[in-house]
């Protein structure tokens, strides 16, 4: 599958939350959406991802914009991750990696000389016509928050 890029349409899904609601993109349209895949509930980085998206939800929301993180966890542990972190985003659960490879984020990583799955912290913007804005591939978890604001800002003025 050749690699999304921005202008493209962002392809369709449909996954469960952590309430097991079924949540589509295309229930967004008219918004922008803020996807952000991210590898696992409660450790530091997505952690971290997870309380800066939460903390500066209603700013994003006020530039018409939602907020969708997804990982391949379940929907308990998105619960528990949620009610630990006391988190406002919507969490979806992929366990069996569909939607992440659709984006092209479930892909070979090398940690300590071993190689295994799993996800390449990406988050995409989603215009409200469901094509693709911008995306940024490999995120720091570190002030990426406010890029996506600001990126949020130039696309809405």
């Amino acid at each position: 599958m050749a690699e999304l890029k921005a202008g493209d349409l962002a392809p369709e899904f449909c996954l469960p939350d952590a309430d097991e609601k079924e949540v589509c993109l295309k229930d967004f349209r008219g918004k922008w959406v803020v996807l952000y895949f991210y590898p696992k509930d409660n450790t530091s980085g997505c952690t971290r991802e997870a309380i800066d998206f939460t903390e500066h939800l209603e700013e994003i929301e006020k530039l018409g914009a939602v907020v969708l993180g997804v990982s391949p966890d379940s929907t308990k542990s998105h619960v528990k991750f949620r009610e630990k972190h006391n988190l406002k985003v919507t969490l979806l659960s992929d366990p069996e990696h569909k939607v992440l490879e659709m984006y092209g984020v479930w892909q070979l990583k090398k940690m300590y000389g071993r190689e295994y799955y799993g996800v390449v912290r990406s988050t995409f913007l989603i215009d409200p016509d469901g094509k693709i804005a911008h995306i940024w591939r490999k995120v720091k978890v570190k002030g990426h928050v406010d890029d996506v604001i600001n990126r949020l800002k130039e696309l809405t003025s």
